[in-house]
C-alpha cells in the first residue's frame, strides 16, 4: 500500500547498470584492476610475454634465415635448428631457476661475474673479428660463444647483492655505492670495448644506471655519471672510423645508400614494405640477400615486412608487458636484492629491446645488439632466458603467491606424468 501522491517500491527505477561506452569502460577497468589485484598476475605475465616472444622469434628466425642457411649450409633449416636447440635447453634453464631460491642468484653472481672477466679477456686473444668487432670465440662443432651476453646476468647478480648488503648495513653514501659497483662495471666495460662492441657496453651502463637508481643514488650523481659517459662515448665514436659512419648513417642514411647506410636503408624499405598487416610469414623480400643480418640485429624489419605495423606493435607491446612485470616485481617484494636485481634485468632486457628497435627505426645508431628472445643466436638467448626465470623465481615471493601456486594443484607436466602413471603417486602421498 502507498499513501496517495507517494510511490511504491516497485514504482522506484532501479539503477541497473551503466549503459553506453563510459558505463563499458568502466567496467573494463574494474576487471583489469581485478586481474592486476591477482597474486600470480605478475607470474603469468612473465611466463606468457616470454613465452610468445620466444614462439614469434623461432617463426622469424625459420623465415629470415632461410635463404643464407640454404646457400651457406645447403638447408634452409638448419640455422632454425640450431636456434631451436638453444631454445630448448634455455627453457630447461629457465624452469630450473624459476625452481631456484633467491639466496642461490645471490651467490652466483660472484662467479659468474669472474668468468665473464675471464672470458671476456681470452676473446682478445683468441676471439673471431666480425664486422670491425671482436665479440666471439670459436668451439669445435661450429658453435660460438658471445662472452658479453652472460656478463649483462653477471653483473645483474653480483651488483645486485653487492648494494643490498651495503643497504643493509646502513652504508648508503654515494661512495659505497659506487665502490667497488663502478670499478667492476667499468672492467666489464673496457673489456667489452676493447672488443669494439658498443652495443653490449651500453647496455651494461644501462645496468649499471638501474642499479644506482633502485637503491637510491642522489640526482646529481647520475649526472655526472652521464656526464662521463657522454663524454666516453663521443670520444669512442671518433676514434672509430666505423662508428662516426654509423652515426653519419643515423642523420642521413639516405645519402651513402650503397656503403655506410646500406643496412639502414635496407630496414626502412623492408619495413615499409609491410605496410599494416605484412606480406605474410615467410614472403619478406629484404631476406634474398638485400638486408644484411636480418635475422639477428635486424630481425625487427623482417618482422615489419611480414606481420606489418601490426605485428611490430605486438611486439613492443609484449616488451612492454614483461618491463611491466619486472617492475611489479621490484615494487611488490621487499627484499633490497630482488629489488635491485628485478629492475637491473628489466633494464637490461628493456633497454636492449628499444635500442634493437630503434635503430631499425632509423632512430638511434646502428650498434648490433640483438632483440631479446626473438633475434637468432643461442649465446644471447641462453642469459635471457635464465635471467626470465629468476624473475619467475622472485614473482613466487609477492605476497599470497606462493599460496595461489600452491592452491592451484599439480601443472600440466605433473598431469601428464599422472596418466603415464609416473608422477601422479608421489604427488598424492606427499599431500596426506
Amino acid at each position: 500500500m502507498s499513501s496517495a501522491g507517494g510511490a511504491t517500491a516497485e514504482d522506484t527505477p532501479r539503477r541497473g547498470p551503466v549503459e553506453g561506452p563510459t558505463g563499458w569502460a568502466r567496467e573494463q577497468l574494474g576487471t583489469l584492476k581485478e586481474l592486476l589485484a591477482k597474486p600470480l598476475t605478475t607470474y603469468y605475465l612473465i611466463l606468457g610475454c616470454s613465452g610468445l616472444l620466444l614462439a614469434l622469434g623461432l617463426m622469424m628466425v625459420l623465415s629470415a634465415s632461410s635463404i643464407e642457411s640454404m646457400q651457406k649450409t645447403g638447408s634452409p633449416y638448419s640455422w632454425f635448428i640450431k636456434q631451436s636447440l638453444s631454445a630448448a635447453v634455455g627453457v630447461l634453464v629457465m624452469w630450473a631457476c624459476a625452481r631456484l631460491p633467491h639466496k642461490f642468484f645471490r651467490w652466483a653472481g660472484y662467479p659468474l661475474m669472474a668468468l665473464s672477466i675471464i672470458a671476456l679477456v681470452m676473446v682478445l686473444f683468441i676471439g673471431s673479428s666480425e664486422l670491425g668487432a671482436q665479440r666471439w670465440i670459436y668451439l669445435p662443432g661450429g658453435l660460438t660463444i658471445q662472452p658479453s651476453e652472460p656478463a649483462k646476468l653477471g653483473l645483474a647478480l653480483w651488483g645486485a647483492d653487492l648494494l643490498a648488503r651495503r643497504a643493509r648495513q646502513g652504508r648508503i653514501e654515494w661512495r659505497h655505492m659506487l665502490i667497488p659497483l663502478m670499478p667492476g662495471t667499468a672492467i666489464l666495460a673496457v673489456m667489452v670495448m676493447l672488443g669494439r662492441d658498443l652495443g653490449t657496453t651500453l647496455v651494461l651502463f644501462m645496468i649499471f644506471l638501474a642499479l644506482l637508481w633502485v637503491v637510491g643514488a642522489p640526482i646529481r650523481l647520475f649526472g655526472g655519471i652521464l656526464a662521463l659517459a657522454v663524454l666516453a662515448a663521443v670520444i669512442m665514436i671518433r676514434v672509430e672510423p666505423y662508428r662516426m659512419a654509423r652515426v653519419g648513417a643515423l642523420l642521413d642514411p639516405w645519402a651513402d645508400a650503397q656503403g655506410a647506410g646500406y643496412q639502414a636503408v635496407q630496414g626502412q624499405i623492408a619495413m615499409g614494405s609491410g605496410g599494416w598487416f605484412g606480406l605474410g610469414l615467410g614472403s619478406s623480400r629484404a631476406k634474398w640477400n638485400w638486408l644484411p643480418h636480418g635475422e639477428s640485429d635486424f630481425i625487427f624489419a623482417i618482422l615489419g615486412e611480414e606481420l606489418g605495423l601490426m605485428g611490430t606493435l605486438v611486439v613492443v607491446a609484449l616488451f612492454g608487458l614483461l618491463g611491466y612485470a619486472g617492475l611489479r616485481v621490484a615494487t611488490r617484494v621487499n627484499d633490497p636484492f630482488v629489488r635491485l636485481a628485478a629492475a637491473a634485468v628489466v633494464a637490461w632486457i628493456a633497454g636492449q629491446a628499444v635500442v634493437n628497435m630503434g635503430a631499425v627505426l632509423g632512430v638511434l645508431p646502428i650498434t648490433g645488439i640483438p632483440l631479446p628472445l626473438v633475434s637468432y643466436g643461442g649465446s644471447a638467448l641462453l642469459p635471457t632466458l635464465a635471467a626470465l626465470g629468476m624473475l619467475l623465481s622472485f614473482a613466487k615471493r609477492e605476497p599470497g603467491a606462493r599460496e595461489a601456486l600452491a592452491a592451484r594443484g599439480p601443472g600440466p607436466a605433473l598431469r601428464a606424468l599422472s596418466w603415464l602413471g609416473l608422477g601422479g603417486m608421489t604427488r598424492g602421498r606427499a599431500r596426506r
